[in-house]
């Protein structure tokens, strides 16, 4: 599985949107095969897309992400795990024992693992990105 983290001195970058570099990572097994930077070349949207899609990303990791973009990227079948914060190497541990999505790298204000609103987003609305 090719695992992709959007990465900004050695934490997950803040804001997916935004970002300019990858830490594309190869995991056979639970292990990392294979790893290395890459730049997402390009301002659009469509520039971004295309680039995952060319590095084979199945998998990406992020930080915040907006609603338009987290929707084109779940339609080119790449899964998607917003709002995950922390340094790179753990929050890539945790990938690969499948620890996340969950609480202990939730970007702060996200929600995850409230119980008072199980499955179901703000207002009532299925989550949107997932895990499962």
């Amino acid at each position: 599985m090719k695992v992709a983290m959007t990465v900004w001195n050695g934490r997950i970058s803040p804001v997916l949107d935004a970002a300019r570099s990858l830490l594309v990572v190869e995991m056979e097994n639970g292990v990392a095969s294979s790893r290395r930077e890459e730049f997402v070349l390009g301002e659009s949207v469509q520039e971004k897309l295309s680039r995952l899609e060319e590095l084979g990303v199945e998998t990406l990791v992020c930080g915040a992400v907006s609603r338009p973009l987290a929707k084109m990227i779940a339609s080119r079948g790449i899964r998607l795990i917003p709002f995950v914060c922390g340094d790179s190497e753990e929050v890539l541990k945790a990938v690969a024992a499948n620890r996340i999505p969950g609480t202990a790298f939730s970007m702060p204000g996200c929600g995850f693992g409230r119980r008072s609103r199980g499955r179901r987003g703000r207002r009532g609305r299925p989550p949107m990105f997932g895990g499962e």
